[in-house]
């Protein structure tokens, strides 16, 4: 079986086209991100035809990402809240953009319409967005096997110390071992969705081969 087809397959065996929820700063200081994400984004969401629901700023980075999904034929939605729309959106808005009351219904109807979450290089709100999906995949909250991890864009190792502080925090006995695996990380988006891609089949074949037919494992 081709990893690619699994990607593009439904719970049950239909055509889907995945949604990808991104969080990522507002600004662009980093000449860096805004490359990567004029040149890789188009490679990676935009050819394979990966949906985006993101935060729903038209400004920084997350602009930039939305803007050239939303122009490559991709489908946008950008989910807001009311009290934010005049500090995040300047000028027309891209795609579709939904208005929600706050900032937890924001992050709940985010995570219902995507299949999977990546992180970039962001501020507090994109580090606090990051460990709150990492916490609710812990307690089961996610289903989905692309949603049973989340990836980290690590460019040019912006996230070094946090990933050092997770590797720390596991070496303490503060995080599980199953829990210290829930973050995948990367330093380019081609490799990022290449490991995200290859743990979901490992999930599926493993949920396929029933209980009966699963390895014991030490780890």
């Amino acid at each position: 079986m081709k990893w690619r087809k699994v990607w593009r397959m439904g719970r049950n065996g239909g055509s889907k086209r995945y949604v990808s929820s991104v969080e990522a700063g507002q600004e662009t200081s980093l000449h860096s991100v805004r490359q990567l994400f004029s040149l890789e984004s188009k490679c990676m969401q935009v050819e394979r035809k990966i949906d985006l629901v993101y935060g729903g700023g038209s400004i920084g980075l997350m602009g930039l990402i939305s803007q050239t999904v939303f122009n490559g034929g991709c489908h946008v939605l950008g989910v807001i809240p009311s009290a934010l729309l005049p500090l995040e959106i300047s000028g027309e808005t891209i795609g579709e953009v939904r208005s929600v009351a706050d900032m937890h219904e924001r992050k709940s109807v985010m995570a219902s319409h995507a299949d999977a979450f990546i992180a970039l290089p962001g501020g507090y709100g994109t580090m606090e967005e990051l460990l709150e999906m990492i916490t609710w995949y812990q307690l089961g909250i996610h289903e989905k096997p692309l949603m049973e991890q989340v990836g980290l864009l690590n460019v040019d190792g912006y996230y070094n110390s946090l990933l050092e502080l997770i590797d720390k925090g596991w070496k303490e006995g503060f995080i599980e071992d199953s829990a210290s695996q829930i973050l995948v990380s990367a330093e380019t988006a081609e490799e990022l969705i290449r490991k995200m891609e290859m743990n979901a089949i490992e999930k599926i074949m493993k949920k396929d081969e029933g209980p009966s037919n699963k390895i014991k494992s030490n780890y």
